[in-house]
């Protein structure tokens, strides 16, 4: 995933073509035409976004539970220690298993929606069981892919927000973002050649040379969606700004910073959930689409079949499944371990779920 990431990265057109803002939001609205007709078309692309949206808020809230759990007084030790890592190792190991439970259906979903593409293009009616059936041998490759962009999209989240004592260079900054946007624009046609039969590593090689075909394509599809994307989280942050304002008994700003902290992350969760949904919803539908159908073009230029026979024998989806299982499992035993010794006891004040 490195390699194609910089592969993509040291293309001379990357940095030389890339379309203006209105360029890249009128080409991503002239693909949004055929998006939501299909969407309109096969209902059950609502059903896979609703059910994308439902496992990101989960995720979300699932993560501010750990920090709920800290006890204030590890926060407070946290910021006059700087050498005391453990709660920060604790929510590192935390946030990395959420991203990964989330992103086993998150990647399933996912599929789906490029199956109900790949129905459409082949003449065939498209249904949710159909979909989940063509889907469900790739669970692994959509599971382990969708884990690792979706670890790299939360830092570049994270990395984004304003913070204190920021020592990095404008130059650093534009490279941290120049090469995740190398990421996104590299990885474009790994979920339609999961979905339609490649194994991950065939997947990638074929999405960078997918890039270096339909570079124009994909650019500008790339660059209007990043752009909606960056519109909306930069409402999202003011939102959440006046959201506070609006509701001040939600979050008590005068007191410690320490007793507020799980306060402030599970109230500031309601407007970035409904931000999350007009993307999971409306943005990311046609992103998904749209990438499909450029690859569907691409295979057809090679004179392929879009479509590869499933894998004969075992059932990769059943397996994949225990293993989330396990995370999931292992996950729960580790806080209830944590909480019976009292690491976790003192839980902070505010709203439970």
């Amino acid at each position: 995933m490195k390699a194609i990431q910089k592969e993509v990265h040291a293309l001379p057109e990357l940095k030389d073509a890339k379309p203006s803002l209105g360029a890249g939001l009128a080409g991503f609205l002239r693909r949004a035409v055929f998006s939501v007709k299909l969407m309109l078309t096969e209902k059950e692309l609502l059903t896979f976004a609703l059910l994308q949206w439902a496992c990101i808020a989960a995720g979300y809230f699932l993560w501010v539970q750990m920090i709920g759990w800290i006890p204030e007084e590890a926060w407070r030790q946290a910021a006059q220690d700087k050498t005391d890592r453990l709660y920060n190792i604790i929510l590192f190991l935390w946030s990395f298993v959420c991203v990964g439970l989330v992103a086993f259906p998150l990647g399933m979903l996912s599929g789906c929606m490029g199956a109900v593409h790949v129905q459409h293009r082949l003449g065939r009616e498209s249904t949710i069981y159909g979909c989940l059936k063509m889907v469900a041998p790739r669970a692994w490759p959509l599971w382990i892919f969708h884990w690792i962009d979706g670890w790299w999209t939360v830092n570049r989240i994270l990395d984004r927000l304003p913070k204190k004592n920021d020592r990095r260079t404008p130059a650093q900054k534009a490279l941290s973002e120049a090469l995740y946007y190398a990421w996104k624009v590299a990885t474009i046609g790994i979920l339609p050649a999961l979905v339609t039969g490649r194994g991950l590593v065939d997947a990638a090689k074929r999405s960078v040379d997918l890039v270096r075909k339909k570079f124009a394509d994909i650019l500008i599809l790339r660059a209007g969606y990043s752009a909606l994307c960056w519109i909306l989280g930069v409402g999202t942050y003011i939102g959440t700004i006046f959201f506070f304002i609006k509701f001040p008994d939600l979050v008590n700003f005068k007191a410690p910073v320490e007793s507020q902290i799980y306060k402030f992350y599970f109230w500031a969760g309601v407007p970035i959930t409904a931000a999350v949904g007009v993307v999971m919803l409306f943005l990311r539908p046609i992103y998904v689409i749209s990438s499909c159908d450029i690859y569907a073009d691409y295979v057809k230029e090679r004179d392929e079949n879009l479509v590869l026979p499933a894998p004969p024998g075992g059932s990769p989806e059943i397996s994949a499944m225990i293993a989330v299982i396990i995370i999931a499992a292992a996950a729960a035993l580790v806080i209830k371990f944590l909480i019976d010794i009292g690491t976790l006891g003192g839980a902070a004040a505010g709203p439970g779920i």
